[in-house]
């Protein structure tokens, strides 16, 4: 039950994002305790990526040039797919550790932990598993498909994503917190104003 309210939070903070995501501003304050995200962006960059690459590159040691490579993918992926950048951090985080040349034993690849053997309706054999942009769209387009088929539920989505994988919901879930503090993407008091906007 608490993994139910906990998500259902999150996807309706995902939804908040999708809508405000063209209305980010540049305030960069931040708690006390908290790391500063922002970092000196390359021209052109969007403060959305430059904060994504930051925790990347000082929470998870991710070098900053393949960090910037995986934030650009990860935000194109969130607007492209309508999710929370938090949440594909998660799966991220949860399923590769951020490791681009990741394979399990069965065979998944990249980021997201693409199966091809499994997705052959995303998967062309030209793919390049280990290009970012190329693995977080694919795993982005196949747990949106799981997130539509479950009515939204996000336990039953992150389920079938891993397989089954035991206790795999709760350490998505967990990662998704931790994504969203350090991202200052929008509160559960925002996820619950928008849960009471839909129908």
């Amino acid at each position: 039950m608490k993994l139910a309210l906990c998500a259902f939070s999150f996807m309706a903070a995902s939804a908040a994002y999708a809508s405000d995501a063209t209305n980010a501003t540049n305030d960069r304050s931040v708690p006390d305790g908290q790391v500063p995200v922002s970092i000196e962006s390359s021209s052109g960059e969007s403060p959305q990526v430059a904060d994504v690459a930051a925790v990347l590159w000082r929470q998870f040691r991710v070098a900053r040039q393949e960090a910037t490579l995986i934030a650009r993918a990860v935000i194109s992926a969130a607007n492209e797919y309508a999710m929370s950048p938090a949440l594909l951090l998660a799966v991220i985080a949860t399923e590769s550790g951020f490791d681009r040349q990741a394979v399990s034993v069965a065979g998944a690849q990249g980021l997201m932990q693409i199966l091809p053997a499994a997705h052959p309706q995303v998967f062309a054999s030209g793919n390049d598993m280990t290009e970012p942009a190329e693995n977080v769209r694919i795993g982005s387009s196949i747990l949106r498909e799981y997130l539509d088929a479950s009515g939204g539920d996000l336990g039953v989505a992150l389920k079938r994503y891993s397989g089954g994988g035991k206790g795999y919901a709760q350490r998505v879930v967990f990662r998704m917190k931790e994504f969203s503090a350090s991202l200052h993407t929008p509160s559960d008091d925002a996820a619950r104003v928008a849960l009471a906007g839909s129908p």
